[in-house]
């Protein structure tokens, strides 16, 4: 490769109708003008997933994991083609491709693959034509030949693990916000944009409920040392920048506060079901946020989003395990926050004052999770960032 590479994504919201499109055509050309070589990756445009996803259960509430990944795949090729139109229109030459013809390999898990291998071998071709590569993000080709998708969010990873192969300058992750903030703002009126953060704080945002960014596509970034950009389509803003840990300024004692909602509690008695839970969640591929078990009971929390089956799921459960659905949880992340047993305490304390009552709470070095109902979620988010952020 001659060139120097950029990757820009653009979320829904950005591809969101014919003028939006033309609007990030224009951006992208405005990049090749700068000398680039980019490669966009796209998702469906609006809420064409969602709306595809509601006509499937209308026609099963239980749907094929493999049909259904047929089906959600079309939006953003939709999206690639239109948007490879609209750049030939601006007088450049540009390509769209799916993820199979991207060479994104997956293993053979339906609705919520996970990236296995990256074999850019055509997008390395087209740009050397010179022309824009455009990629339908959110999808893949398994080893089995099988077209999957990578779950809600999953055109970020698309993005970054093809930013990764192509050894790419950076990666922008261009969406209609302009960077990551402490909390979401339609939340928490106080929250504040981060200017910089890791890799490591920014996963654990991103995986326990922070929806700029896809926690896989920072997992990618981490382990292939690519810098990415949040940033807004439509501003001028700088953004924020998710770098390694050496290249990010110390920052705030907290940095973000994030919430989760729609999760489900399954508890199990150890010496009775727990193996029939695990059995189950493993069969189903349940994307497992916590786990945790003594010598009586066994609690494995996780969000059915990305579990489409999601019916047939708990039908497999019933009986057996207690299944408890609208829970939520609201994370504090910040530097060495899950070993410092004072400020631990202080969020529990800070969640008793503000009386919600506290299911469970886990944590890692960088993260303490305080699990509640759903319905807590965005005062006890309020309430832990008034502590700890702006305290």
């Amino acid at each position: 490769m001659t060139h120097r590479i950029v990757v820009q994504k653009y979320g829904g919201s950005s591809v969101a109708d014919v003028e939006k499109i033309r609007g990030v055509a224009r951006r992208v050309v405005a990049t090749v003008d700068q000398g680039l070589a980019v490669v966009v990756v796209v998702s469906a445009m609006g809420s064409t997933t969602d709306e595809l996803l509601t006509r499937a259960k209308e026609i099963s509430p239980s749907p094929s994991r493999r049909e259904l990944d047929m089906l959600l795949s079309c939006g953003e090729r939709s999206s690639m083609a239109l948007l490879s139109m609209a750049i030939q229109e601006l007088g450049h030459q540009a390509i769209s491709l799916t993820g199979s013809q991207s060479g994104i390999i997956t293993n053979s898990r339906h609705s919520g693959a996970r990236i296995i291998d990256v074999r850019p071998f055509r997008v390395q071709d087209e740009l050397e034509d010179g022309k824009v590569v455009i990629v339908a993000g959110f999808q893949g080709v398994s080893y089995k030949r099988e077209v999957t998708t990578l779950g809600r969010g999953g055109s970020d990873t698309t993005a970054v693990a093809l930013a990764g192969a192509l050894s790419a300058e950076y990666c922008e992750i261009c969406s209609d916000v302009d960077g990551i903030y402490s909390a979401d703002p339609r939340v928490v009126d106080t929250a504040g944009l981060i200017e910089a953060i890791s890799h490591d704080q920014m996963l654990e945002l991103a995986s326990h409920g922070a929806k700029v960014l896809h926690a896989e596509s920072v997992e990618f970034a981490r382990r292939t040392g690519i810098a990415l950009w949040a940033r807004a389509t439509n501003g001028d803003g700088s953004g924020t920048r998710i770098d390694q840990q050496d290249k990010v300024p110390e920052g705030e004692p907290v940095t973000g506060v994030a919430g989760q909602r729609s999760l489900v509690r399954l508890r199990a008695q150890v010496s009775q079901s727990m193996d029939h839970m695990l059995g189950v969640a493993a069969e189903a591929s349940l994307p497992v946020l916590h786990f945790d078990a003594d010598h009586e009971i066994a609690d494995l929390w996780f969000s059915p989003a990305d579990v489409p089956d999601w019916p047939s799921v708990r039908e497999a459960l019933l009986g057996k395990v207690e299944i408890e659905e609208g829970c939520g949880a609201v994370s504090v992340v910040g530097e060495f926050f899950g070993r410092n047993a004072s400020k631990l305490v202080r969020a529990r304390s800070v969640a008793a004052g503000a009386g919600i009552v506290i299911k469970a709470m886990a944590t890692s070095p960088l993260r303490a999770t305080l699990f509640c109902n759903e319905d807590d979620v965005d005062a006890l988010t309020r309430a832990l960032h008034r502590a700890f952020r702006e305290g």
